[in-house]
This record gives structure tokens, sequence and C-alpha cells, in this order.
């Protein structure tokens, strides 16, 4: 059998998978298993080429199938390096920061920037369904996990729910709150996913550069009577984070 075995895996020449596969899995499971650090550089092309004894168009098969899959990066003139570990939020249920990262053995906390009563923007709005003369309590938060921030977190509320939020510790999650305390049966949520470019503010907060790409969150939180009690905007790290959702095809 014509294989090599080597410090960076092993690849079979005489297999039906192709060489760019075994050594895009090669690498993956190194980098998975922790082999290659977060922000670690790869081998040079030249040198993955001599360690597979492969070409190079075979070698940038399997990179670019890693820079896919988000485990990779690539700068110009450097090389590619090992991307930092994203979280994942699987989406199953309605859960709040803390109750969805507590199981996966994060540390979360809160910390609160502002708490405002004002006229909100046509979006909120419609989403709460206000009479365009009505105000909202508006809620800003950076959320960490361990230390590190992960999202800037702006939440709307009708004045009648805002109202009883004013005083409470809002550097815990407001689900819980909204249910237990108030008595609000929390339902269905709407999502929507998208991306936007970091700006100035939610760089400094975020400790990322001005447009590095943030996943974008609109979730609007109906009650089960059917209306809307909480409409957010969340603003994920993108090098961190990640949704993950599962559908069925009926």
């Amino acid at each position: 059998m014509n294989s090599t075995n080597l410090s960076l895996g092993r690849i079979d020449a005489q297999t039906a998978q192709p060489l760019y596969l075994q050594i895009k899995d090669s690498l993956k499971q190194r980098i998975l298993d922790g082999g290659f650090a977060p922000h670690e550089r790869l081998p040079s092309e030249s040198n993955l080429m001599k360690s597979f004894s492969v070409s190079r168009i075979t070698v940038r098969q399997a990179l670019r199938d890693l820079h896919r899959e988000g485990l990779i990066f690539s700068v110009q003139g450097k090389g590619s390096f090992v991307a930092k570990h994203k979280v994942v939020q699987e989406i199953q249920r309605l859960e709040g920061f803390g109750e969805a990262m507590a199981p996966k053995g994060y540390e979360t906390s809160t910390k609160v920037l502002a708490i405002q009563e004002l006229r909100p923007n046509q979006e909120v709005i419609a989403a709460l369904r206000l009479q365009h003369n009505e105000r909202v309590l508006e809620v800003r938060r950076i959320r960490y996990l361990n230390i590190d921030p992960v999202s800037l977190d702006i939440s709307y509320f009708p004045l009648d729910i805002g109202s009883q939020l004013l005083g409470r510790d809002l550097a815990q999650d407001i689900f819980p709150m909204l249910e237990n305390e108030f008595g609000i049966s929390l339902d269905t949520a709407e999502l929507k996913v998208g991306a936007i470019g970091a700006d100035v503010e939610m760089a400094e907060y975020l400790k990322v550069e001005a447009g590095d790409p943030l996943l974008r969150i609109q979730r609007l939180v109906r009650d089960k009577a059917g209306r809307p009690v909480d409409f957010e905007y969340l603003s994920y790290r993108g090098d961190v984070y990640q949704y993950q959702f599962s559908v069925q095809r009926r």
C-alpha cells in the first residue's frame, strides 16, 4: 500500500478518496484536537506539498475547503492561520443568552450600558405594534463569555412592560424575569439573520476593528396571546459566535 505516514496525519494514494480531502481531513482533525492553536500559522504550501508528497493544486484545494468551513483564514503575503473556535448556539427553543450558554459550561456576564425611555424608530414601532406617539424602554447591554465580549444587545419593550424593568438587575437574562416575576408567558420568537460591519461604537465595545463582520440577529418575542413583548437587535462577533438551526422537511 502506497501511503505516507506523517506528523500531520496519514494519506493513502490507493483509496478512492481524493488526496485533497484526505489532507483537509488530516489538518481539520489536528485543528479540532488542539494540535494547532487559534491564530497559529499553518505550515506553508511548500511545506505541505513536501510533507504529503502532493502538488500545489492539491494543497490549495484542501486549504480552500478548510477556509469555507471557517476553520482557517488567510492573510495576504503571510499564509493561512487557524481561526478562533466559534461558540455555537443551537436554535431549537426560545432561550436567553445565559440560558443557552450555561449548559455548555461557559461563564456568562453582562454589562448594562444604558436604560432609557425614548421614541423608537419605525421598525420598532411596526414590530411591537405601537402607535406612533408611544414610547418604549430601550436596554443596551454587552454580553460576555468568560471574559470576552461576544455581543451587543439592544432590546425594546412596550412601556407598560419596560417600566417594570426599571430598578431591576438587568445583568441577568430578562426572559426568566418576564415569566417568573411579571407573569408574562413567552411563546414564540421570529428571527431574521443577517450580517453587518461593526461601526466605531460596536468595535470599541466588542474589541474588534471597525468594519469587521458581525452576525446580526433581529428577534421579536411574543407572549401566548400573540402580543409582541420584546424586539431586539443582537450583534455578535462573527469570529467567535454562530447560530445553528435544525429544520425538518415535512
